[in-house]
């Protein structure tokens, strides 16, 4: 699909006029698949303009969808950069520690909501997360040496609901990008909204540092990062999988065809290794993100106790 923006004469809503505005335009191609994919996100979006009719949920909002020419146009509210293009267009300096609470708090939130309303997004990533209004300041950062961008507004919302689906819904096996993936996907698993959660603890980690930390494009060695980073995968989950090529005995095979164990100690460390002061917000974070990636699905945080984690404390509001 591609995305462009343009300028309307019109809100978009029906029986709604006035000025120009300007609108982002999402446009899938004349395909059936394309097609058909685009009708399913505007249903999906329709539900979500429904269930939070105040627009206080952090969700991208459409404005109106429409064929032209057999292709499907969904019409979107004018967003800034994602919090990917952000991190790029900055040297890839992480995110201020407040920022990620406020992002954070945001995120978890409207991820809280889009499960109760029994969705689950699929594709949760720093590309998919968009700032309301991407404005800077340019600030001299004393203890780095060095001039950084700060963005003066860190509200965001959640965007590109194509491959949402209801909980309820047949599940795809394959679902979410590679570095966000989560074991049981990996590992050819049932799923569920969990997935989500370790998508965003995966976010929140690479907010902190400015980079990708699974960044691999092979199970295998997707599967040893996540070891050496957060400890030994269960047992119960290589017993449940079928996908026997990742399994010697009753633990993850060595990456005999990828990086090998010497490459991928050098690239990784013990997640707390990665913190970098013991600063009680920083450890707070780190406790969470600990939650979050927890390879047991059943296990793993909520996103509605996320909300009242203690790295949260100062923000928890109604």
């Amino acid at each position: 699909m591609r995305t462009k923006k343009r300028q309307s004469g019109s809100t978009g809503k029906p029986g709604v006029t006035g000025g120009d505005i300007q609108v982002a335009l999402k446009i899938a191609k004349g395909m059936d698949s394309y097609r058909k994919a685009a009708r399913s996100e505007a249903r999906i979006l329709a539900h979500i303009n429904l269930c939070d009719s105040e627009d206080r949920q952090s969700c991208v909002r459409m404005l109106n969808w429409f064929h032209f020419h057999g292709h499907v146009c969904i019409v979107f509210e004018l967003l800034g950069l994602s919090t990917y293009d952000f991190l790029q267009e900055n040297n890839f300096y992480p995110y201020p520690l407040e920022q990620i609470r406020h992002m954070g708090w945001q995120i978890f939130r409207a991820v809280d909501f889009l499960h109760q309303s029994k969705l689950i997004h699929t594709d949760l990533k720093p590309e998919n997360i968009l700032f309301i209004n991407s404005e800077y300041s340019v600030e001299y950062n004393a203890k780095m040496k060095r001039y950084e961008k700060k963005i003066k507004n860190p509200d965001v919302k959640i965007a590109d609901f194509g491959n949402a689906v209801y909980h309820d819904e047949d599940h795809s096996s394959e679902i979410q990008t590679r570095h966000y993936r989560a074991p049981e996907v990996i590992l050819g698993l049932k799923w569920d909204q969990s997935c989500d959660v370790w998508s965003l603890g995966c976010i929140l980690l690479e907010y902190y540092l400015g980079y990708v930390v699974f960044m691999t494009h092979d199970s295998k060695e997707h599967l040893a990062m996540m070891e050496r980073i957060l400890g030994p995968i269960p047992l119960s989950l290589f017993l449940q999988t079928k996908r026997q090529r990742y399994v010697t005995g009753d633990h993850l095979d060595s990456c005999e065809y990828t990086a090998t164990r010497a490459q991928i100690r050098k690239r990784c460390k013990s997640l707390k290794n990665y913190r970098t002061t013991e600063d009680s917000d920083h450890i707070a974070l780190f406790d969470l993100i600990q939650k979050t990636l927890e390879y047991i699905p059943e296990r793993r945080i909520s996103p509605s106790e996320v909300l009242k984690h203690l790295f949260f404390h100062p923000l928890q509001q109604t």
